[in-house]
């Protein structure tokens, strides 16, 4: 499937208008519901696959956030075959008492798996994290950049973001 009609199936599955208050505090009049996108399971199986040329090469680990993050990384580790990491806003309190549950990340190449990019704060945060926990990172993969500095807040934090596709793909 191209691009350009995969975009046109996340528009029309996802796009929503109104006033809408972003994780980092930003309004915005348009927002791309992604669990309208990862809840359909042949559109998530599509976005995986075109994402997964854009891994880097070298990536051992795939670390998906909570908690968008978790089914698009659990649908791209399907595509690469690479083992995925889920990741925790905070490590729980009870059981293993861990933040990230999956494949081990100490030491290994780990790519960061977001679904929409705005600020790109969770992405630092938990980068942070598991950082302190022996992971290389210096790359993050979404689904959606949308375009609202995502891209600089990261790499002030030495992490590329790549992105599948960025806001502008959907202005029509």
């Amino acid at each position: 499937m191209e691009i350009a009609e995969l975009g046109q199936r996340i528009y029309r599955a996802s796009h929503l208008t109104g006033e809408f208050t972003l994780r980092s505090g930003i309004t915005a009049t348009e927002y791309f519901d992604k669990y309208r996108f990862e809840a359909d399971p042949v559109l998530l199986d599509a976005i995986a696959e075109a994402m997964a040329p854009l891994v880097p090469a070298g990536t051992e680990v795939l670390a998906g956030l909570e908690m968008g993050g978790i089914p698009v990384v659990t649908a791209l580790g399907r595509h690469t075959g690479l083992p995925c990491a889920f990741v925790r806003k905070e490590a729980k309190t009870y059981g293993t008492c861990r933040l990230a549950e999956g494949a081990e990340l100490a030491g290994r190449r780990v790519l960061v798996v977001e679904d929409v990019v705005s600020k790109g704060g969770q992405i630092v945060l938990s980068t942070k994290d598991l950082r302190a926990l022996g992971a290389d990172i210096s790359q993050a993969l979404c689904v959606i950049d949308r375009q609202l500095g995502g891209a600089e807040t990261l790499a002030a934090e030495g992490i590329e973001l790549i992105s599948l596709m960025t806001a502008a793909d959907f202005i029509s």
